[in-house]
This record gives C-alpha cells, structure tokens and sequence, in this order.
C-alpha cells in the first residue's frame, strides 16, 4: 500500500522544469504548456496550432502587476513558465488570494474586453513567460472554434468547485490539515524541483490569506513540521522535503 502511494504521489508531482531559454523559443516552450492546458482539450492539432500562432509571448518581472481588479478585460494570458497570485481586497483593505495560476493555467478572467472587467488582480510571484491574446482575437477564435469556447466555460467552472471546495475545508476543518492539504495541492501547480525537493514560493502570510487564519498560527504549524523534517522555511519559500509527511497531516481528522 505505502508503495502504491508514494507511485500515486510520484506522478502528481511531475512538475514543469525552469528553463534559462531565450524569448525566441518563448512561443515554442509555450506551445508545449499549451498543448497540456484545459484551455485546448480536446481540440486537433491543427485547429490548436492555429489558436496558439495568434498569441505572443511576454515576460512579466516577479512582483509585477499584470492587472488590477476593475481593469477592462483586454488580453487573455496563458501562463508557460512562473506562478501567479490572484487576489481581492476585503472592505477593511486586507488581502485575499483567491488561487495561484502555475504553467498551463489562465490567468484571471475569461471574458470580452468590451463587456467584462477583471474582478480581482493579478501580481507575478515568480519571472513569469505567458502567451498572450489580444481579447477581441480571442473572442473570435472562441467563435470559429467552439471547443475553445467548452473549455473556457469549464475552467470557469472548475473554479467554482474549487472555490466552493475550499470553503466548505475553512469551515468545517482544523487549520493543521487544511494547511498541509493545500501545500500537498500547490506541489504540482507551482512546486519548483531544486536540489532534489520542492520549493513553493510564498510567504507565510500569503499561506495564510489562502487558509484564512492568522500568521502567528501558520509560522506555528510550519516551525513544527520544520522540526519533524518535513519541510524547511526560507524568507518567502517552503521547502517540502516529504511530500507524504504532509499527505499526512492532511488526511487527520
């Protein structure tokens, strides 16, 4: 059984590797994430060819904001390379990250530039490289193939559940199993491979505007699992050295 977990864990955890390649091979790399983002399941290779050829790579410099919360919708930004934080802003003027995007996701809505406005903003956590759309482009692509179209009302929905999900962990879960299960989550979306663990770069603050408790209780928790080994804290990174030590915690009641 121990077996069959740590091979279950293995192949969740195949994460996309950093790369120093220069922008010109942007559009190919992004081409790649593409072709395994939801955005283009299901959809031929011809038609995906098309799709991605009228998008442009773009790097965004980490801790640059790409937009605010009431910007018009004017691009459409698929992420190859980096992680992204989606945030709003409670009435009191406090933070709350929604989600982060990691390669293969889209980043903030999915919406005409004429109709629709950005309900959160969106702040580069890492150097990011993207393919981006001019949104009246995509628009129309959605048009001319209504597979995009399905899968951008899919992603749109999956959001949702997630959202939906993690709500109902905040209110009915202690704070331990909640945190490990949404570290064990970020792994695979924006878990960094570095000298043989996983690096997740956020602060603990962030980790806990995600789990929607106090600082003091985050720096807790991790100070304890630093100690047992299974991770180690640098400013604005968590090291996760047991990935199965977290799948743990996550699963106590």
């Amino acid at each position: 059984m121990a077996n069959a977990q740590t091979a279950s864990l293995t192949a969740r955890l195949q994460l996309p590797q950093n790369s120093d390649l220069e922008m010109k091979v942007v559009a190919r790399q992004g081409s790649h994430y593409a072709e395994l983002s939801q955005l283009f399941a299901g959809i031929p290779r011809a038609d995906y060819a098309i799709i991605v050829s009228a998008a442009h790579p773009t790097k965004f410099p980490r801790r640059q904001t790409i937009f605010f919360a009431g910007d018009a919708i004017k691009d459409i930004v698929l992420l190859t390379e980096g992680s992204v934080k989606i945030t709003q802003l409670g009435e009191n003027g406090s933070a709350v990250i929604l989600r982060l995007e990691g390669p293969g996701e889209i980043v903030g809505s999915l919406g005409s530039a004429q109709r629709s406005r950005h309900s959160s903003t969106a702040e580069a956590l890492l150097p990011c490289r993207a393919l981006v759309w001019n949104a009246p482009t995509f628009d129309a692509l959605s048009q001319r193939f209504p597979l995009l179209q399905r899968n951008t009302m899919r992603i749109m929905a999956k959001r949702l559940q997630v959202l939906e999900g993690r709500f109902r962990e905040i209110s009915t879960e202690r704070v331990a199993p909640r945190l490990a299960r949404e570290l064990v989550r970020l792994l695979p979306q924006v878990g960094r491979r570095v000298d043989g663990a996983l690096e997740i770069n956020l602060s603990r603050e962030e980790l806990a505007q995600m789990t929607a408790t106090t600082l003091f209780t985050v720096s807790r928790l991790l100070s304890s699992w630093e100690k047992q080994g299974i991770l180690s804290l640098r400013r604005e990174v968590v090291v996760v050295r047991s990935p199965l030590g977290l799948m743990g915690i996550s699963e106590l009641k």
